[in-house]
C-alpha cells in the first residue's frame, strides 16, 4: 500500500468503482466544429489586411519617407546657395570697382582738356574711343556721365548718345541635345521653387546720371554699387567710381554687367550637388529598402503565422528568428513561447476536461444506478442502504465539484493576488498547534524544528495558498502515519530559498509513482479510509502553487539502514 493520499478528496481508482473510460478527441478533433468557420473567419482577414500581398508595406514607406525626408531637406538647402551667390555678387562688385578705377585713372590722364576760364573737362570723343578700348576685352557695359550728369559714352553705342546704331551681344549657339534641354528645364523648374531676387530693386534704362544713384554718388567723389534685377529675372550689378584730376571730379564711370557668370557658377555647383544627393539618393533607398526588409517582412511573416494559428484548430509553427539577436528575435522567441503555452494550455484545459468528465461518471453512475433500484424495491430496510448510498454520492460529487471549481479558478487567483512577506515559520507554527488541540487519541504526533534566526524563514508569497500546501503536505502524511508515529517537519534556509521537509513513517511511495502523484485524480487510499473521502486534487493543486511561487515540490523514500522503506518524505523549495 503507497502511503500517498491527496488530502483533497484522495480515492483509488478501481476497475469495480470506474466508469468506461471514453476516448479523448484530439485538438483537432475537439474544436472540428468551429474549424471551418474560423479558417474561412482567418482567410477573410488575412485578404482584408494582406498579409503578404503589398509590393511595398505601409512600413518600408515610412521607412524610406523617414530616411530621405533629412537628405531632401539638406539637397533644398545646399540648393539655395544664399551665402554662396552673396560672396559671388561681393566678388564681381570688387572686381568691377577695380575695372572702374583703372578705366577712370585712364580717362583722368589721357581725355581731360585744359582750360583756364571753365576749369578741367572731359573730351567726349577722345573718351568714347578709350572706352571702347578699355572695354573690348572684359564682358562688362561701361557708361561715362560728365560732372553735369550727361551720359558722355556708352560701350553699347558705336558713336555717342543719340545714335542709331547699338551693339548687342548675340547667344552661343546651344548644342546641347534634348536630354541636356530637358534637364535645364528641370533645374529651372527647381531653381525657380527656390526663394528669387526680389529683394531687389528692378533694373530701369536711363539716360543721365540722376536716374542711377551709384552714379551721383560717383559724381559726389565716393565709389558706390547697386544690385538689381531686371525683368528676365537675372541680376544686374553696377558699380560708379569718380573721374578724377588732382582730386577735382570730372565725371563717373558707371560699369554693369549681368549675373551669367554668377548664375553659371551657381548652376555648376548645383548640378554637382544634385548628382551627390541622386547618389544619396539612390543609396538611401537601397539601404532603407534593405532595413525595411529586415524589419517588415519577418513582422509581416510573423502577423501571417499568428494569424493562421488564430484562425485555425491546427497547430501552427511560428517562425524563429532568434538567431538575429535584435528585437524582432526577442519578439519571435516571445511569441513562439506564447504559443506553445497557450497549446499546452489547451491540451491541459481538454485533459482536465476528459478527467472530469471521467471523475463525475463514477458517482453519477453509483447514484443512477442506487436511485432506479429504490425505485423498484418496497423493503424498508433496503431502501434505508440505498438513500445512504446516494446520500454517499451525492457528498461525493459536492466534494469533487468544489475541488474541481478550486482547481480551476486558481491560475486566474495567482496571477491577480500581489505577494506579500510571508512568515513560513509562523505559519507551520500555528498548523502544528492546531494538530496537536484537535489531535484524537493514537493520532500522529506532530513535531517542529526551526532555525532560531526565524526571519530568514520570510518570504514573498501568497499566506492563504501557501497554508493549503502545508495543510495538504500534513494531512496526507497523518493519513499514512501508523496510530502514535511520529511526523517531523523541519524548516531551514537554503541558499536564497526556504526549504521545508515533512516525513512520515508510513509505507512509502511506489518507486514509479514518485512523480505521478502529483498528477490530477490520482490517488492512493490507506486501508480502513471510507471510499470517495478525497477526490485526488490535492497535491496536483500543491504542485500548481508551489510552481506559482518559483518554486518546487516532489517526494522520495525515506529508507533505514538496511535499505528498506520506512517512510515517506514531501520537500518544499520555495524561492526568497
Amino acid at each position: 500500500m503507497a502511503s500517498v493520499i491527496d488530502t483533497a478528496t484522495a480515492e483509488p481508482k478501481t476497475e469495480s468503482d470506474e466508469a468506461p473510460r471514453t476516448e479523448r478527441p484530439s485538438s483537432a478533433a475537439a474544436l472540428g466544429a468551429v474549424e471551418r468557420p474560423r479558417t474561412v473567419f482567418g482567410n477573410h482577414l488575412m485578404w482584408r489586411r494582406g498579409f503578404g500581398r503589398r509590393i511595398i508595406s505601409p512600413l518600408t514607406r515610412r521607412i524610406i519617407a523617414v530616411n530621405m525626408l533629412p537628405l531632401a531637406m539638406l539637397a533644398v538647402g545646399f540648393l539655395y546657395l544664399g551665402k554662396f551667390e552673396s560672396s559671388l555678387i561681393g566678388q564681381q562688385i570688387e572686381s568691377l570697382r577695380t575695372q572702374g578705377e583703372i578705366f577712370a585713372a585712364a580717362l583722368g590722364e589721357g581725355a581731360v582738356l585744359e582750360s583756364s576760364d571753365e576749369g578741367e573737362t572731359l573730351l567726349p570723343e577722345l573718351s568714347r574711343q578709350m572706352m571702347r578700348r578699355l572695354v573690348e576685352p572684359t564682358r562688362t557695359r561701361a557708361r561715362l556721365f560728365d560732372i553735369l550728369g550727361k551720359l558722355i559714352a556708352d560701350s553699347r553705342l558705336l558713336r555717342g548718345p543719340g545714335d542709331s546704331v547699338q551693339i548687342s551681344e548675340l547667344p552661343e549657339p546651344d548644342h546641347r541635345g534634348l536630354l541636356g534641354r530637358a534637364s535645364d528645364r528641370v533645374y529651372d523648374w527647381v531653381v525657380n521653387l527656390l526663394p528669387s531676387h526680389r529683394r531687389y530693386q528692378p533694373y530701369h534704362e536711363g539716360d543721365s546720371a540722376e536716374d542711377y544713384r551709384e552714379a551721383m554718388q560717383a559724381l559726389h567723389g565716393e565709389s558706390g554699387s547697386v544690385v538689381r534685377s531686371d525683368p528676365a529675372g537675372g541680376l544686374v550689378i553696377s558699380v560708379a567710381v569718380p573721374v578724377q584730376r588732382y582730386k577735382q571730379v570730372l565725371g563717373a564711370v558707371l560699369l554693369s554687367t549681368g549675373s551669367g557668370e554668377i548664375e553659371e557658377e551657381l548652376r555648376t555647383v548645383r548640378l554637382e550637388l544634385l548628382r551627390i544627393f541622386g547618389v544619396a539618393l539612390l543609396v538611401t533607398v537601397l539601404l532603407s529598402f534593405y532595413l525595411a526588409g529586415t524589419i517588415a517582412r519577418p513582422v509581416r511573416r510573423l502577423a501571417a503565422a499568428a494569424e493562421r494559428a488564430r484562425g485555425r484548430g491546427a497547430r501552427t509553427e511560428i517562425p524563429d528568428f532568434t538567431g538575429r539577436g535584435d528585437e524582432i528575435g526577442e519578439l519571435s522567441g516571445s511569441l513562439r513561447e506564447m504559443t506553445d503555452a497557450l497549446w499546452q494550455r489547451m491540451s491541459a484545459i481538454e485533459s482536465f476536461a476528459a478527467d472530469v468528465a471521467h471523475e463525475i461518471k463514477n458517482p453519477l453512475s453509483s447514484l443512477r444506478s442506487a436511485v432506479e433500484t429504490a425505485a423498484r424495491i418496497e423493503d424498508p430496510e433496503k431502501q434505508r442502504r440505498l438513500m445512504a448510498i446516494i446520500f454517499d454520492d451525492v457528498e461525493r460529487l459536492d466534494r469533487l465539484i468544489t475541488d474541481i471549481s478550486d482547481a480551476s479558478r486558481l491560475d486566474a487567483e495567482l496571477s491577480r493576488l500581489e505577494l506579500a512577506p510571508t512568515d513560513i515559520g509562523a505559519m507551520l507554527e500555528a498548523l502544528a498547534d492546531m494538530h496537536q488541540t484537535t489531535r484524537a487519541d493514537g493520532a500522529p504526533h506532530l513535531s517542529l524544528d526551526l532555525p532560531i534566526d526565524r526571519r530568514v524563514l520570510v518570504l514573498p508569497g501568497i499566506e492563504t495558498r501557501l497554508s493549503q500546501v502545508f495543510r495538504n503536505v500534513i494531512a496526507n502524511a497523518v493519513s499514512f502515519s501508523p496510530p502514535g508515529a511520529d511526523i517531523r517537519i523541519r524548516a531551514a534556509q537554503d541558499g536564497r530559498a526556504v526549504l521545508v521537509v515533512v516525513e512520515d513513517d508510513g509505507p512509502g511511495i511506489p518507486e514509479d509513482k514518485l512523480s505521478t502523484i502529483f498528477d490530477r485524480f490520482y490517488t492512493e487510499r490507506p486501508a480502513g479510509e471510507k471510499f470517495g473521502t478525497h477526490s485526488g486534487l490535492g497535491l496536483s493543486i500543491s504542485k500548481q502553487i508551489v510552481e506559482a511561487h518559483r518554486g518546487r515540490i516532489w517526494a522520495e523514500n525515506r529508507r533505514d539502514a538496511a535499505g528498506e522503506v520506512c517512510g515517506a518524505r514531501f520537500l518544499i523549495r520555495l524561492a526568497a
